[in-house]
């Protein structure tokens, strides 16, 4: 008997082995989006994938965040190339004031109207939201509507549509003293006519930029970033109508913006491990991505950077059904990357 009693052990464990060391990536692409550009700096990229095989990527771009001169830019891939940077969006105002443009979020709805969403404002603490739509995937769009009062939309990372039709969008404010920092949800109809807000009990964290998670039809989870050198989680059992308090992740994180996506059951999470310098950039020379099956273990995958110094950060990743992964990520400040992956069960 205790033989066969070791001889299981022995096979539980390989397969356990096996099922924690089965899953990897193949990198198809691995390139800048550009190479020359009409701007200085940009950041804050996102990614959404159209039709025909294309993807359209958007970022802020212009002498450094924050400056006026700051506008939210393009560029499709045909699935060969990248085209030239396009200029979409700015912040003139009708009384010919200028603000920086801030953190684009692209989405795809399941009507086929694409979203660009996006801040315009000074600063993260008084900026306001608005977005513009397009129904020919880019080419055109429309000019900017304001979001209802109080109501910020995707703050960096994309939305979720759920089978009903409703958007469930990733919020957080930051205070005016810069003391605070809080996530919530907000929940607007297909149309983007009727919104609600769902609050999340933050306990001590400072967080913002929620990504958002599906694990069934009901269980979702938030992984966010924190002012403390840690990723941080909140769970929903009733498809995100109420959240459980933020814990901590194991996930370490120098408060800087991650990205998650689901694929084929598994939860893919690109963020950078490492903590916090005296700096804000320092942390971010390392970019990982991560995969769990239970969203609460977490092991790393894949390394898209590893240096001693630079800024390697704010990742969006989009994925489809079938295991073809895109990220996209800032360089530097100066380009953006793009890479796209096989994941592999």
């Amino acid at each position: 008997m205790r033989r066969y009693f070791v001889f299981g052990l022995l096979i539980g464990l390989f397969a356990g082995l096996h099922e924690a060391n089965a899953q990897k990536v193949e990198i198809v692409k691995d390139e800048y989006i550009f190479t020359d550009a009409p701007f200085k700096a940009c950041h804050a990229s996102t990614i959404v994938k159209l039709g025909n095989g294309k993807l359209l990527a958007a970022w802020f771009g212009g002498t450094q965040e924050s400056n006026p001169d700051v506008c939210i830019w393009t560029a499709e891939n045909d699935g060969t190339k990248w085209s030239s940077p396009v200029k979409v969006a700015d912040g003139i105002q009708p009384d010919g004031k200028r603000y920086a443009c801030w953190n684009p979020v692209l989405f795809k709805a399941a009507s086929g109207t694409l979203y660009l969403h996006y801040k315009i404002g000074p600063n993260p603490r008084e900026w306001w939201a608005v977005y513009k739509t397009s129904n020919d995937d880019g080419k055109t769009w429309s000019a900017a509507t304001a979001l209802p009062k109080g109501f910020f939309g995707p703050i960096k990372n994309k939305p979720v549509q759920l089978a009903n039709g409703d958007i469930f969008y990733p919020s957080s404010t930051e205070s005016s003293d810069e003391k605070t920092w809080q996530i919530h949800l907000e929940r607007s109809d297909a149309a983007l006519k009727k919104w609600e807000k769902i609050n999340i009990d933050c306990d001590t964290f400072q967080l913002i930029q929620p990504s958002i998670l599906r694990y069934s039809k009901q269980k979702l989870q938030l992984l966010s970033r924190s002012k403390q050198n840690v990723i941080v989680q909140n769970w929903s059992n009733d498809d995100g109508k109420t959240w459980s308090k933020s814990t901590s992740t194991a996930l370490p994180n120098p408060n800087s913006g991650s990205d998650a996506v689901t694929v084929k059951g598994y939860q893919l999470l690109v963020y950078n491990p490492l903590t916090a310098g005296k700096n804000w950039w320092e942390g971010r020379s390392v970019l990982k991505l991560a995969v769990s099956k239970d969203g609460e273990h977490w092991k790393d995958l894949y390394t898209f950077e590893q240096h001693d110094k630079g800024e390697y950060s704010y990742p969006a990743i989009i994925a489809d059904k079938t295991g073809n992964v895109y990220v996209t990520y800032t360089h530097d400040r100066s380009r953006i990357k793009f890479v796209q992956l096989r994941f592999i069960k």
